[in-house]
């Protein structure tokens, strides 16, 4: 038996980013939940923190919907905003976690959407 030792693979098999890459912008990942701007700067050469900052700025844009309409509609409103942010605030949390794994996970429900390349 003659086995050789190969060396890891360089890149994820569930994210597509290469693994140096995931190690080096995990900060950015998880800071594209919070502003989602500086890994847009900061970090637009990486594939990991892009796929995140695109994460947070559709859960960015989602929350100001419903807070929007919140507003607009009278009564159901008052259900709607506080839902709305409670639905943001897991969705947030869930993301950092996803990102500080390393993992380039979907987001529920609003994770098929793609607005930065």
């Amino acid at each position: 038996m003659d086995e050789q030792i190969t060396e890891p693979q360089q890149q994820s098999e569930t994210s597509g980013a290469d693994l140096v890459d995931i190690e080096k912008n995990k900060v950015m990942g998880i800071l594209a939940y919070i502003l989602f701007l500086i890994p847009m700067l900061a970090a637009k050469e990486s594939k990991f923190a892009m796929y995140h900052a695109n994460q947070g700025l559709v859960l960015f844009l989602c929350m100001v919907t419903i807070s929007i309409a919140g507003g607009v509609i009278p009564i159901i409103g008052h259900l709607l905003i506080p839902l709305g942010q409670l639905g943001g605030l897991i969705l947030i949390v869930m993301g950092i976690i996803n990102a500080s794994k390393g993992e380039m996970k979907p987001l529920p429900l609003i994770g098929g959407i793609t607005l930065l390349k």
